[in-house]
Parts: C-alpha cells; sequence; structure tokens
C-alpha cells in the first residue's frame, strides 16, 4: 500500500494540510505551532521575567521623558521698549524700623524714596534666623563666591531653572501674597521690609542704610554702636511677583561681625519668557556675586544691591510629542525588547547545546555506551 492509499484510508487530503478559514488566512505570515509540539523551559522563563522587567523599566522612562517634555533656550534681543520695572523685596534687617532708610538710586538720577512704598514690620531675628531653607552665598575651594551653596539641603525644593516649564507655568498663574509677619515673642529687635515697588528699567542701586547716614537729610545721626546689618532676604526678585519661583538670593542669610560692615550684591538681571503651549508667563532672573567686608568709619554702612538689565530676552520654550507619535515610541521600545531578547534567548540556546556536544564528545562514548559487560 503506498502512502497516498493510506492516507485515503484515514480520511485524509491535501485540505487536511492547507489554510483553514477564510480565504485572508491564506496569506498569514506568522508562523504557528500545534501546542504539543511546544516546550516550555527554565532559560525561556528567565529570558521572558528579564525581558518584562526591562520593557516596563523602558516603558517609564518613555512615560516620564514625554510626560516631562523637551526645552528648547533661545536668546534674542528684547523688542520693545518698557520703562518700568518691579522689584519684589522680603528681608529682615537686625536693627529698628525707625533706624533704617531704604531708597533707590538709579542711572537716570532719580532717587525712590523706597522705605514709603514698602511696608515695614517690626520683628525678633530669633524668630527667622532658623527658619527651614535659610543659606549663605557660599565659596569655592579658589574664593570664588558661588549662589548655588545650601541648595542641597533643600530636599523636596527645587530651585529657580531646575523645575520643570509647566510646573513653573502653572505655579506662576497662582496669586501672589505676602506671608503675615509672625507674632513678635520678646522685645522687637529687628524689621522686615517688605513689598513690591515699580522702579525705572535701567542700572540702578537698592540700598538699606541708617539713619541718617549716606545721604544729607534731615534728621538725628543715628549712634554708630547700634549698627548691625546682619540681614535675611527671603525674596528678592524683579518683574512681577511669583513667589515660587527660588531666586540665587532667596533664603540667603548674612551676619555683619562689626557696627561697620558693608554688604555689595552685583545682580545681572535677564528678561525671561517662559511658555508652555499657548501658556507663558514674563519675568526676570539674574546672576549675583557678592562682596561683604568691614570699613571704616568714613565710610558708609549698609546693605547695597546695584543692579544692570541686560538687552537681551531669553526664551524657554516646554513642547512635547503628540499622543500618537508617544504610542509610537512605546510600540517601538516594546518591539526592540522583544526582538532582541529573541535573538539573546536563541543565542544561549545555541551556545548550551554546542557546549553540551563538546561534552558528550570528550566523553569517549557512544550513545548506547561502552561495551563493558558483554562477552567478546
Amino acid at each position: 500500500m503506498n502512502g497516498y492509499g493510506y492516507e485515503k484510508q484515514r480520511g485524509l487530503d491535501e485540505g487536511d494540510f492547507g489554510a483553514k478559514g477564510s480565504i485572508v488566512s491564506a496569506f498569514d505570515a506568522f508562523p504557528k505551532s500545534e501546542p504539543q509540539y511546544v516546550t516550555r523551559t527554565a532559560g525561556g522563563g528567565k529570558w521572558t521575567v528579564a525581558m518584562a522587567f526591562i520593557s516596563l523599566v523602558l516603558l517609564w522612562s518613555e512615560v516620564t521623558r514625554w510626560r516631562r517634555g523637551a526645552e528648547t533656550h533661545n536668546f534674542a534681543v528684547e523688542k520693545g521698549v518698557s520703562h518700568s520695572m518691579q522689584i519684589n523685596l522680603d528681608t529682615v534687617v537686625r536693627m529698628k524700623c525707625g533706624d533704617l532708610h531704604v531708597n533707590v538710586q538709579d542711572a537716570s538720577g532719580d532717587r525712590i524714596l523706597a522705605g514709603t512704598m514698602l511696608q515695614k514690620d517690626q520683628t525678633s531675628w530669633g524668630q527667622w534666623v532658623n527658619a527651614k531653607g535659610i543659606h549663605q552665598l557660599g565659596r569655592d575651594n579658589q574664593g570664588r563666591v558661588i549662589t548655588g551653596a545650601g541648595w542641597k539641603n533643600l530636599a523636596h525644593e527645587e530651585g529657580f531653572g531646575e523645575e520643570h516649564v509647566h510646573d513653573i507655568v502653572a505655579a506662576g498663574k497662582r496669586r501672589a501674597r505676602w506671608a503675615r509677619t509672625p507674632r513678635v515673642k520678646g522685645p522687637p529687635d529687628s524689621c522686615r521690609i517688605y513689598g513690591s515697588l515699580d522702579l525705572n528699567k535701567v542700572q540702578g542701586d537698592f540700598h538699606i542704610t541708617a539713619r541718617g547716614h549716606g545721604y544729607v537729610e534731615g534728621g538725628d545721626h543715628l549712634d554708630h554702636s547700634r549698627f548691625n546689618f546682619s540681614h535675611i532676604i527671603s525674596e528678592l526678585s524683579y518683574g512681577p511677583f511669583y513667589p515660587s519661583l527660588v531666586n540665587p538670593l532667596d533664603r540667603t542669610v548674612n551676619g555683619a561681625k562689626t557696627n561697620f560692615h558693608k554688604f555689595q550684591y552685583y545682580l545681572s538681571v535677564v528678561p525671561t519668557v517662559y511658555s508652555v503651549g499657548s501658556s507663558s508667563i514674563f519675568t526676570n532672573q539674574y546672576a549675583v556675586t557678592e562682596q561683604s567686608k568691614e570699613i571704616t568709619d568714613h565710610a558708609v554702612p549698609g546693605i547695597f544691591v546695584k543692579y544692570d538689565i541686560e538687552p537681551t530676552l531669553l526664551a524657554v520654550h516646554e513642547s512635547r510629542d503628540g499622543i500618537l507619535a508617544f504610542l509610537l515610541n512605546l510600540i517601538n521600545v516594546l518591539s526592540g525588547v522583544l526582538v532582541a531578547g529573541h535573538w539573546g534567548f536563541t543565542l544561549t540556546e545555541w551556545v548550551r547545546e554546542v557546549i553540551g556536544k563538546r561534552r558528550r564528545i570528550s566523553g569517549g562514548e557512544g550513545v548506547l555506551g561502552s561495551k563493558s559487560g558483554y562477552d567478546e
């Protein structure tokens, strides 16, 4: 009986070996195997677990990258002409409010009596000096001033420019309010000066001096023994007041070692626009260097903030891929892991097979074993 007759006897024909289902199934390019011909191995299980773990890590990384978006930074000459600029200040000086003068002198020659435009509250130095996040401007191993010192201690806060742009834009749209001055405990020995005021958008000098010193004006001169320009800066920013943004001088404390001590801060202010889609906020950020020193009684002690406005505009824009492109990236990542895992599994199985053959050959015995135990 030939093979064909045997197939007929068992009721088999060519249709049993063809594609089943609709005509479209004939174009199926994906090979299939019957369950009885599939063998599960420990090596395959390990590779499956490893591929699943790697896929989850890469997919989570891709989702995080997409949520963060991509930031672009562009510098351009600032368009238009603006004549005024807002300054926001919140500082505590270790002197009584009546003993302090706050003034602004700009390059145009205008002098602004900032002390009459800002709020002054009596307070106690001990209620502020240990406030969370306060730091000093540090110096590196070469003695140069660095403004990042102390930020590493802010475990739950990010510095200005380190947050994501969408977080900055969202936080910037919240209503800004000045915090209340804590109720004074004990006799007041310090003064909190805070508020916002408009200045000419030109180079200027913002300074805090003692009564009767620094300007030829009426009033008694304050006794030198009462000088103490130790200070805490909780907020110093330019432009609209966004308390959510942390500037380099925010949370800074500097102590005066003598009565005649001069603190100088040199600021380079850069107009900045943060935008996400159609939402944007306009603000300013700045770089700062600091110099403090003891002076003689012939000089004027105090806190001096010299600022200069840069003519450039920094535009920081955040964008992210569309949802379709994002899904395609996820599919590409998952496909790449599956292909790489398949090749890795195939290669390791081949290596194991080759090593197994070499071990069997090196044993010196045939497949059926040796001839020991048989008569010759």
